[in-house]
């Protein structure tokens, strides 16, 4: 079978805002598909008009868009049933989008026409094919979606095939296969698409799959191999239930594993900086795990595979990390071999020597700390000063005389105030500082920077973007030790830091002083 190029037809700004805890603004929308279009999709669905204001404005807005590559297409049902197509509301909203694409759904399964919608199997037919054509006619490039296609052919192939001959007499110019209930596996979508490959001729097929069984790319990716020439799915997977098919590894997969020609393919190293603006557009932790585009896709972390990864490559990494524009990562943590912190200490940019003793009493160290709750995985910050410390012989830039934290809840006033003085020692002066703030890590912080600024006044520009608190041995109750995380900015770059202690004031703290240190550190380097 000839490798046909494969369209790739995103519905992030339409399936994928119907996932829990997925809300684009107008505005974001509109970026999304900027920036969609920048990677080189082939089609952006925006939204169902008419179905809800926000909707409505993204159509009106996008009409002034100048896309390159992408084509924008509006979504919508066939006619409603004995309503003539002229005549249906919804059909006239398709087409007062003005898109230049329209991709339309319709019944496939004999159960949901008799007991969803409440009409005729012929009646059905019909609509699907006067939609079609109507919306042709009016000079639309049309789509034509097969809701609940796979369930319905097993239910009933003969009827279900029927129904894309409608929308192929009606003029579509792809009839997309949907596992829209996400239940297929793999050996079926193959199969059955096989089958329609070779009984519906001169038109393209498609595939558009969720993720109900997990499956959702590789039911894709065998939709693809069965002869489809389209795939649909969203940036990062999002969708309701359990998301939509994953374009963020349909693509790679396509490019670099099924050797397919993608319009799109020409920019894969832009994959993870889109997968990570889509994230930030939908207000979303983005998931390390996620294959190809993770934090931790090629992130190795026992000594073992360290060793190997940096002799070879390729020995513990499917693709190079870089192809989509991701990197090597090296987690040093109790697991950790000599091997891994040469690595590491590489990677954040200290040339330490493999046969120091110093580096082999480091390793007792970093077991030892980890046992007692630190964790330095997402806190290279702090790997980096301990490693300059501990190797190097590095005095902290702070020497700590004292802090207190107070907390008062002023009832009258309907407040709670946290109170925070820190004492510290820079070089041969001390500096002591009041500072008052809503939280009392905030307030810590706010009193540690004061102190530092007359001597330090980088710290100024440092932002805390994200502080997390993790119970360790939660058997303990309130003794427990407790783990902070603090992901901090200057506006360029981001670094993290941690703190462990059975007292969530100390662990704090430990984190903030990395955090500062390492600012003023990167700022003697420059």
């Amino acid at each position: 079978m000839a490798n046909n190029p494969v369209k790739i037809y995103d519905t992030t700004l339409r399936d994928g805002s119907q996932g829990e805890g997925i809300s684009f603004t107008v505005a974001a929308k509109l970026r999304i598909a900027e920036k969609l279009d920048q990677f080189g999709v082939d089609y952006i669905e925006g939204g169902w008009p008419g179905s809800n204001p926000r909707d409505v404005s993204f159509f009106e807005e996008a009409k002034q868009l100048n896309l390159k590559q992408a084509k924008l297409v509006a979504f919508g049902s066939t006619r409603r049933a004995n309503l003539s197509v002229e005549d249906d509301p919804q059909i006239k909203l398709l087409i007062e989008a003005e898109t230049p694409v329209v991709t339309i759904f319709g019944k496939s399964w004999l159960l949901h026409v008799t007991e969803i919608i409440k009409t005729t199997a012929e009646e059905n037919i019909q609509m699907i094919e006067d939609s079609v054509r109507y919306l042709t006619e009016q000079g639309k490039e049309v789509i034509y979606d097969a809701e609940h296609f796979f369930d319905g052919y097993k239910d009933n192939a003969d009827y279900a095939l029927n129904t894309l001959k409608a929308a192929q007499r009606g003029g579509a110019s792809n009839l997309t296969l949907c596992d829209t209930n996400g239940g297929c596996l793999v050996h079926e979508v193959l199969k059955i698409a096989s089958q329609v490959k070779e009984t519906i001729i001169n038109t393209p097929i498609g595939v558009h799959c969720h993720n109900d069984s997990d499956l959702g790319v590789a039911v894709s990716l065998a939709g693809i191999e069965a002869g489809a020439e389209l795939v649909q799915g969203t940036i990062n997977g999002i969708g309701e239930r359990n998301g939509n098919a994953n374009l963020t590894s349909i693509i790679p997969n396509l490019t670099l594993k099924m050797n397919r020609e993608l319009h799109c393919s020409n920019n894969l190293s832009k994959l993870r900086s889109l997968s990570l603006f889509v994230d930030e557009m939908s207000n979303q932790s983005s998931n390390t795990k996620a294959p190809f585009v993770g934090l931790s896709a090629f992130a190795h972390k026992g000594g073992v595979h360290a060793d190997a990864a940096a002799k070879v490559k390729h020995s513990y990494e499917h693709i190079e990390p870089e192809s989509v524009g991701n990197k090597t990562r090296v987690l040093v943590s109790d697991m950790s071999g000599r091997s891994s912190i040469m690595m590491k200490a590489k990677e954040i940019g200290l040339d330490l020597d493999a046969r120091s003793p110093e580096l082999k009493a480091f390793l007792g160290e970093l077991k030892e700390l980890e046992f007692k709750g630190y964790e330095y995985e997402a806190a290279d910050a702090s790997l980096k000063l301990l490693l300059n410390r501990y190797v190097k012989g590095k005095e902290r830039e702070i020497e700590l005389l004292g802090y207190r934290v107070m907390v008062s809840d002023q009832v009258s006033l309907g407040r709670i105030v946290s109170e925070a003085s820190v004492k510290i020692k820079v070089g041969d002066k001390e500096h002591h500082t009041v500072a008052e703030a809503r939280g009392p890590v905030d307030a810590l912080n706010e009193a540690l920077t004061k102190a530092l600024a007359p001597v330090f006044p980088e710290v100024l520009d440092i932002r805390l973007l994200d502080f997390k608190v993790r119970i360790l041995e939660n058997k303990h109750g309130t003794d427990a030790i407790i783990r902070v995380h603090i992901e901090s900015t200057d506006g360029e770059a981001m670094w993290g830091t941690v703190g462990a202690s059975d007292n969530i004031i100390a662990a704090a703290w430990e984190a903030l002083v990395d955090s500062v240190e390492y600012k003023i550190e990167m700022n003697q380097l420059k």
